[in-house]
């Protein structure tokens, strides 16, 4: 099996495991010989954290997988059988890559990142703009090609903020989304989308299930740059901060979030769409901490003292945790891996990427 490369006018590149053999039947742009009697699968955004390791386990259980993104993933091959790159603003190129022979649409591509990118206020335009055009596209081109199955991917961020404001007490129950008041144009974006494919759903019959996310975290996740979230940005502070020394940190590190580890992330987003059940639905831990307590942790793990020095910058709610109780009630079942073991098995990736980075620099001084 080898990559092959193909031009695509207009619409990108074509990145394609090509079988051995001569095809021996094609629809559209796929030879459906080495795909019978297999489940077939789009996952959009699958060049970026979640996709990516969402197409692995698609793989893992004998599905083809289409990926498709802007790019391949950063930290590792992908194991899609066809990556298309290409701009899912572009409605042509979104019903290109959307074919009747898919079963299921994994659509996880949006304009996103960490605080320092969503809660600035710079990028609003361009989050709100370009993910609504993703998702009007999709829906749109997934009823004509009668791909009737689709997950959305949406996020705690649209919760109501006066729901948001003590940190020990924050409300993220799935009902509690209204009267609607994300505290971002990002939150505001997702909660529109959720709307987009539930009357989808009543009005075309399209089978939809919704999970808003809280807060993913793992290897080959952002990890610098800007767009990273906490946990990855974390780990790197304190990898690049020798032992005794100090990081900082926007905030007064009070405030709360929780973090869920990529594995269990997939494994909700896998649950939900073989359920009978619509959503939305929270996807994410129970497992609250204050960010200076995930700083105690990223140390533990890296066996260093580290110090803080808190700092104006972005916040975000001053607390946000995922309710459970839904989740657990409809698919029978809740995450419970700890956020000590999950940072157990990122920091040590980050911190590789760290030394990789400082051995680099050192070498061209």
């Amino acid at each position: 099996m080898t990559i092959q490369t193909f031009e695509a006018p207009s619409q990108g590149i074509i990145y394609r495991r090509a079988y051995e053999g001569q095809d021996k039947e094609r629809v559209g742009n796929v030879s459906l010989q080495p795909i019978a009697d297999r489940k077939t699968a789009v996952v959009l955004g699958a060049g970026g954290f979640i996709g990516s390791h969402l197409v692995k386990h698609l793989k893992k259980e004998g599905y083809w997988v289409r990926g498709v993104d802007l790019k391949l993933p950063e930290f590792a091959p992908t194991a899609a059988d066809d990556f298309w790159i290409g701009d899912l603003r572009s409605y042509s190129f979104c019903q290109t890559v959307v074919e009747p022979f898919i079963n299921e649409i994994y659509q996880l591509a949006a304009d996103m990142g960490g605080a320092g990118y969503i809660f600035t206020g710079e990028n609003d335009a361009d989050v709100m703009h370009n993910s609504a055009t993703i998702n009007l596209n999709v829906a749109d081109c997934a009823l004509k090609a009668g791909v009737m199955r689709i997950f959305y991917s949406s996020s705690a961020c649209i919760y109501p903020e006066y729901n948001q404001l003590d940190p020990q007490n924050p409300k993220c129950s799935e009902e509690s989304a209204y009267p609607a008041a994300p505290d971002s144009e990002y939150g505001w974006e997702k909660l529109f989308s959720e709307r987009m494919f539930l009357a989808y759903h009543r009005n075309h019959g399209m089978q939809v299930r919704i999970a808003r996310f809280h807060n993913i975290f793992g290897p080959e996740g952002t990890w610098t740059g800007g767009k990273e979230k906490a946990p990855a940005a974390m780990c790197r502070k304190v990898a690049e901060t020798p032992d005794g020394g100090t990081i900082e940190m926007w905030g007064d590190g009070e405030q709360t979030r929780s973090f869920l580890y990529i594995d269990e992330c997939v494994e909700g987003v896998l649950r939900l769409m073989r359920s009978d059940f619509t959503g939305p639905v929270n996807i994410g831990s129970e497992e609250m901490v204050t960010i200076n307590q995930l700083v105690e942790i990223v140390s533990k793990v890296a066996g260093k003292t580290i110090h803080i020095k808190h700092i104006p910058g972005p916040l975000g709610v001053r607390g946000r945790k995922s309710d459970n109780k839904l989740i657990q009630e409809k698919l029978n079942w809740a995450p419970d891996f700890a956020l000590a073991k999950g940072i157990e098995l990122t920091y040590p990736w980050i911190e590789n990427l760290v030394k990789q980075k400082q051995l680099v620099a050192a070498n061209t001084n």
